[in-house]
């Protein structure tokens, strides 16, 4: 049900067991922050676990990003009940950054939502100070939109206008 997607150098694939230890280990961590950790091993299985679940549920969600059989972080689209519209989202793990894998992944996401699931728009929840992301949002062409509003302090809406159905 989940569909796998390849770009240069990565598989953008579903959740397996086998990544929930990486998973674990960012969500443990301060680095973590901006998606709602650090979390305990047992929250973050059910955070791991609601990977899977948002694809059953609504028909679309995350990926795991595997470099070499490895999972090096994750993204995706997601569409909680408490958010004003569809996410788009990115997470890489420590030791996998600054190589330009979350751009190539988002990308990859970002070109599923467009021609798949063809949205208006998709939104990105990004930490205050977060330049990495910031800087990735402004790459895939996003841009604050204060009008999308979000019930996190410290965190800015970025609105990737997609121009496709509602």
């Amino acid at each position: 049900m989940i569909p796998v997607l390849h770009t240069e150098r990565l598989v953008l694939r579903a959740p397996e067991m086998d990544d929930f230890a990486a998973f674990a280990a960012f969500h443990a961590s301060p680095r973590s922050k901006g998606t709602g950790g650090p979390l305990d091993a047992r929250e973050a299985f059910r955070s791991f676990a609601a990977l899977a679940g948002h694809w059953h549920l609504k028909g679309f969600g995350w990926w795991m990003i595997a470099r070499d059989d490895q999972a090096i972080g994750y993204t995706g689209l997601h569409e909680p009940p408490y958010k004003v519209g569809p996410e788009l989202g990115w997470v890489i793990f420590e030791g996998a950054e600054g190589r330009g894998y979350a751009r190539e992944a988002a990308s990859a996401a970002l070109n599923y939502a467009r021609h798949c699931l063809r949205p208006a728009r998709l939104l990105s929840y990004i930490a205050d100070g977060n330049l990495p992301s910031e800087r990735l949002a402004h790459a895939l062409g996003a841009r604050p939109d204060t009008s999308a509003g979000t019930q996190n302090p410290g965190m800015t809406v970025w609105a990737h206008d997609l121009g496709g159905i509602a």
